[in-house]
């Protein structure tokens, strides 16, 4: 069976992974502790831990609160910042066969900018994910991500610094995410990520104050899953580019209902808080799934719920 994709060809220098399941920023740090666990190496490719220039303390306590269908984080972005991950973290990933992807954020487009150019000469970097869709920053993410020309003033920024494969990921958190997928794909994005975290929040009854310290929180897991398979959907359709599915894949049935609608690729996330073992379990139901039905190449699922003719 051929499960390799591309996730980035036109422009940049191209990627390819050996198979489309990776896993999500936010939920598996920087890829150290879990290469303790399972065999990373047979993942498609890691998306690191949201990374900013200096390093962040992150939100105050507190940040996480349980839901029925899933979970509420309001983390802050707290990491350790592009100088510690260069030092520290990227001569292991250089060392792995499993392209590792930074997600990166800044303040301002300038320090977007100044974050893509830095890595650039960092080795171990396969591509860079643009964060212009956390709910959770302070300052940047969401509020770059929710205007097209804002995003797209980002994602230019990042272009125009660095050669690797820029990725961006979508918020959605918007009225039009197509809208906001045209604009950075205008501005030279390599693929897209749809989606992060749906703004939310809880009340604890019985103190009569909301569960998360700073109010708002993200919300991910099961419950998001239904609005990132239309948003892949809707996105896949408006854009040339590739784009990789991310928001309650569980399960390898979750993962092949994206790959369907037209996702190149898959981010497994929240799943991993539960079950580390959550994205060997997606990649090895795709490889029975296709076994089962004789399918001999993944692009023989991607897009194939959607009309031949338009």
């Amino acid at each position: 069976m051929n499960l390799s994709v591309d996730i980035a060809t036109a422009g940049k220098r191209s990627l390819t992974l050996t198979n489309p399941v990776m896993v999500a920023s936010g939920t598996f740090s920087y890829g150290v502790d879990y290469a303790k666990i399972f065999d990373i190496q047979r993942l498609g490719a890691i998306v690191s831990k949201t990374t900013s220039m200096q390093a962040r303390a992150g939100s105050p306590t507190q940040r996480i609160d349980e839901t029925p269908a899933g979970m509420l984080n309001s983390i802050g972005l707290q990491n350790v910042g592009m100088r510690v991950l260069a030092r520290d973290l990227a001569p292991k990933w250089a060392r792995w066969k499993v392209p590792v992807i930074v997600s990166i954020i800044g303040s301002t487009v300038e320090e977007y900018g100044d974050c893509a150019a830095f890595l650039e000469t960092t080795p171990g970097v396969a591509a860079i994910e643009l964060n212009i869709s956390s709910p959770n920053a302070q300052k940047g993410g969401m509020e770059f991500g929710q205007d097209p020309d804002v995003a797209a003033a980002v994602t230019a920024a990042c272009v125009r610094a660095t050669q690797l494969p820029v990725i961006v990921k979508l918020t959605p958190n918007v009225t039009s995410i197509v809208d906001i997928a045209k604009s950075v794909v205008d501005a030279g994005a390599s693929a897209l990520c749809c989606i992060n975290t749906l703004q939310a929040m809880s009340i604890d009854v019985r103190t009569r104050q909301p569960r998360i310290a700073r109010t708002f929180a993200g919300l991910s897991g099961p419950a998001i899953k239904p609005v990132a398979l239309r948003m892949v959907w809707q996105v896949a359709r408006a854009v040339s580019v590739p784009v990789i599915g991310c928001g309650g894949i569980s399960t390898a049935t979750d993962a092949i209902e994206f790959l369907m609608a037209g996702a190149t690729a898959v981010q497994v996330g929240t799943a991993t808080f539960r079950d580390p073992l959550a994205p060997i379990r997606v990649l090895d139901g795709i490889e029975s799934y296709m076994r089962e039905n004789n399918i001999a190449d993944i692009h023989e699922v991607i897009g194939a719920a959607r009309p031949t003719s338009t």
